[in-house]
């Protein structure tokens, strides 16, 4: 469903305008989905193999988990109502309501997984990180920025306070989403 709203959108935008990827595929809300749909195919093709998930792949999949509801909230906080975005009403609900409430969903009934480690926790930060800073670049030499509030012409001081917000906001999503990994009844007996 994610995976149809992406190129769907993709294509509806392609009938107005002149689509330049590196845009189209800028937004966190795109990334997000992307990763979140990959991690969760991969997670349930290790389940349906009956083999249980790598640390790694319950890391990733913690990550993604982080990033999808990062995008749920701040698109129905800041976001909702703005002109831009997705134009296709159904695409827009997948991407921004859906897929998010389903990742999260998915990470508290499902008992699939071993508990996250504490001291990991920092690697949810590298992807919102290492995405500021091309977003603060492109938007520092050619101008595009995916979201008004990263945009430099309200001054550097503004955009920098954004930033650290979705920081913030990370390791805040990050921690709940570790804190749920370790609690006991949402977990298989045979992974406790």
């Amino acid at each position: 469903m994610g995976i149809m709203a992406i190129v769907s959108t993709f294509f509806d935008t392609a009938t107005r305008a002149t689509i330049n990827p590196f845009n189209f595929f800028g937004f966190f809300t795109m990334q997000s989905n992307i990763i979140v749909v990959i991690v969760l195919a991969v997670s349930a093709f290790v389940s349906i193999s009956a083999r249980r998930q790598s640390p790694r792949l319950v890391l990733a999949r913690g990550c993604a988990t982080t990033y999808i509801v990062i995008t749920g909230f701040v698109y129905n906080l800041l976001l909702a109502g703005l002109e831009g975005g997705v134009s296709l009403a159904w695409a827009n609900t997948v991407l921004h309501v859906i897929l998010p409430l389903y990742a999260a969903l998915d990470w508290v009934i499902f008992r699939d997984r071993s508990p996250l480690r504490w001291n990991q926790i920092w690697i949810a930060l590298i992807y919102p990180i290492v995405w500021i800073m091309v977003v603060l670049l492109r938007g520092a030499t050619d101008g595009w920025v995916p979201y008004p509030f990263l945009n430099p012409t309200q001054g550097y001081g503004v955009v920098a306070l954004y930033a650290l917000a979705i920081a913030v906001a990370t390791v805040v999503f990050a921690a709940v989403i570790w804190t749920v990994s370790r609690l006991r009844p949402l977990r298989s007996p045979a992974l406790a």
